[in-house]
């Protein structure tokens, strides 16, 4: 692939439009995210986050639009090609392989690259996820919520990807544990430059989080904006950070 120079997004989202049946999930979509930025989705649930998410990885398809990753159009890239694109998913839901140990889960993410550099991923997984460490004989199964969530990131990580896509990291958390999966999410990105698209419902500590921000509605971008300008926007706090359920257009 051809080097991607600062002016040319990592990662291009230009007028996608997805449906589910007679169903439109995505409607005229275009966001762009840079190498070494972390930006965020925010917006209510069904607003279509995941399903862009989903869409990125082609499954389900955008049936207008384009999709380009490191200035190639890969929206008709079969699925399981554009994970060795060094693109990466944290799924809503975790969806670790529940009856695996955790070892077998970090080799199963690290399938797609080889074990080359598998034993220097690991010892960089500890460091982050230290309880990944205690947990490592383990069926992902018997991990707690927070556990969980750290092996389905830690495994995404395996594959050394260039983009992760992280889809509602947060959610069914504890807050203490969420602020430890955020604070990775930035020493990640801050150590490595990892570039980081993320889906998240808890649009404070997303915002906070993020270089910049999208909010979307009824399967539409709404507003956009640094994670500061859009923190700082009285309808982004009436509508998600002050218990307000109205919608943002």
């Amino acid at each position: 692939m051809a080097p991607t120079t600062p002016q040319t997004p990592l990662l291009a989202i230009r007028n996608v439009t997805t449906m589910y049946g007679n169903i439109t999930a995505l409607r005229s979509v275009d966001l762009h995210v840079h190498a070494g930025e972390i930006v965020t989705i925010i917006g209510a649930n069904g607003a279509g986050k995941s399903t862009l998410m989903m869409t990125i990885f082609g499954s389900p398809r955008a049936s207008e639009g384009q999709v380009i990753f490191d200035g190639h159009d890969i929206t008709s890239t079969p699925t399981h090609e554009i994970a060795r694109l060094n693109i990466a998913q944290s799924p809503e839901g975790r969806r670790i392989f529940s009856r695996m140990t955790v070892m077998e889960n970090l080799q199963m993410g690290a399938a797609v690259i080889g074990n080359a550099h598998f034993d220097q991923d690991l010892e960089r997984i500890f460091g982050l996820f230290p309880r990944i460490r205690e947990r490592i004989d383990q069926r992902g199964g018997t991990l707690s919520g927070g556990e969980q969530q750290m092996l389905a990131i830690a495994r995404a990580l395996m594959s050394r990807p260039r983009l992760l896509l992280l889809d509602e990291p947060s959610l069914g958390l504890a807050p203490l544990v969420a602020k430890q999966i955020f604070e990775a999410i930035a020493d990640l990105n801050k150590r490595t430059g990892l570039t980081v698209l993320l889906v998240e419902q808890n649009a404070f500590h997303a915002l906070k989080l993020a270089d910049r921000g999208y909010v979307m509605v009824n399967g539409e971008i709404t507003m956009s904006g640094t994670g500061r300008e859009l923190l700082d926007k009285p309808e982004i706090r009436a509508a998600y950070l002050e218990g307000g359920r109205r919608e943002v257009h």
